[in-house]
């Protein structure tokens, strides 16, 4: 049987940038950043005390009060996402419809908010304290879980847990249902809610985060000489893929087409790199051969980036030995938008998925903030500090989590 071709219709984005996606996309282009002091929490003790929290948001105008109690944050911001993303595309899922609808939506964490205040409850007061929506508000797949019940999309329903990964492999593995015929739409992509004191201090105590408590703004350099680390961010990303004969049928705007999806593992350490980027290289290559194009024909990548000073060498040494002269001449276009949005941790990949998106409708590659003098081990062009008008037909989007877990997305630009 012939592979189906998958196309996406949708987008719904959030994340300290921007509340929706089109809010969000005139925050990069104006190099607007998320980051600020923490506000959701006290940060007595804390050595780092910034984060890109999402501002101004009320899940109760997307869920009931009564409802909305029973849930984590990172629920929330996936129904929100939902919200926009079912809205942009168009898509009433009726009874006819609903068995070939399914939900794809992953977290690295959950519902770390939740976990902490039910402890808190119980150290406080006793098992009899703890909440009986404690579980249900906190694991990983409720937020799949809820989306599919607001939809009645009663196809399959999955939600992954690779760290950093996790939404890039939601919707490549979104993706390949639709592929293979077990579904006709998915709704696809992550969301992350890990602003919370153990969230935020688990990180720093790795020291992996960024300590520049001074100036939250500029805090987050990826590929620049004076990274330290990267600024934990929160929102989510999601994508309505359909299969193409379907959304053709009901007259869908498509927005891209999904060609390639790579996946690979470093089997190397917990949560260091493989040497000279081998894992992430692997992955890349592999969304290639999956695509059928060749790296000549990727005019942009959105990279992985979270700011890290070994994270951010590795993978332009991977991109660079996937990609050739065209990688060492600046010829091809590679930024982070984590300058902007933070590292949204299990829903980067959602987001920056629908980044790309956008910087193909828009020809625009988004910018690289706070690139004041890279380091000499990252030199490719990162688009810094400004954003550049350019051809781009074909973009490719990283993510690489702990564990060693690597993803790899690579669209086409729609003109049919």
């Amino acid at each position: 049987m012939l592979e189906r071709r998958v196309v996406v219709t949708g987008l719904g984005l959030i994340c300290g940038v921007g509340n929706t996606a089109p809010e969000l996309w005139d925050g990069l282009m104006a190099g607007k950043s998320g980051m600020a002091e923490i506000k959701a929490f006290d940060l007595t003790g804390h050595p780092v005390r910034f984060a890109a929290e999402v501002k101004n948001f009320d899940p109760l105008q997307f869920v009931d009060k009564k409802e909305a109690r029973k849930m984590g944050r990172f629920i929330h911001f996936a129904l929100a996402a939902s919200d926009e993303a079912m809205k942009h595309s168009g898509l009433t899922v009726t009874d006819e419809i609903s068995d070939r609808v399914g939900v794809h939506i992953g977290s690295g964490i959950g519902g770390f908010d939740v976990i902490e205040r039910e402890h808190s409850a119980m150290l406080a007061g006793g098992p009899r304290k703890i909440s009986p929506f404690f579980i249900p508000g906190s694991i990983v797949n409720l937020a799949a879980g809820h989306v599919s019940i607001r939809y009645k999309a009663r196809g399959p329903n999955e939600a992954t847990a690779t760290a950093c990964t996790t939404s890039a492999h939601s919707i490549g593995d979104a993706f390949r249902i639709i592929q293979r015929g077990d579904a006709d739409v998915m709704l696809a992509g992550g969301t992350e809610a890990a602003i919370t004191p153990m969230g935020v201090g688990g990180f720093a105590a790795m020291k992996a985060l960024s300590t520049r408590n001074d100036d939250p703004i500029h805090a987050c350099r990826p590929f620049d000489k004076d990274r330290d680390g990267f600024v934990v961010g929160e929102g989510a990303g999601i994508l309505i893929l359909e299969d193409l004969e379907f959304a053709k049928a009901r007259g869908a705007k498509i927005l891209a087409e999904i060609i390639g999806y790579g996946m690979s593992a470093d089997a190397f350490h917990m949560t260091g790199m493989a040497p000279e980027g081998e894992g992430c290289y692997r992955s890349m290559n592999h969304a290639l051969k999956v695509a059928g194009v060749s790296p000549d024909q990727i005019d942009y990548v959105n990279a992985h980036a979270t700011s890290t000073p070994l994270g951010d060498a590795l993978e332009s040494k991977a991109i660079e030995n996937v990609f050739g002269e065209r990688a060492k001449n600046g010829t091809l276009l590679v930024s982070s938008t984590k300058s902007m949005t933070g590292h949204l941790l299990g829903g980067a990949g959602g987001l920056e998925a629908g980044i790309t998106i956008m910087a193909m409708q828009n020809q625009i590659a988004p910018p690289t903030m706070n690139l004041v003098e890279a380091d000499p081990e990252c030199r490719l062009n990162y688009v810094p500090n400004k954003p550049q008008p350019t051809k781009i037909d074909y973009a490719l989007s990283n993510s690489f989590g702990f564990g060693g877990t690597n993803g790899s997305l690579i669209f086409r630009r729609w003109t049919e």
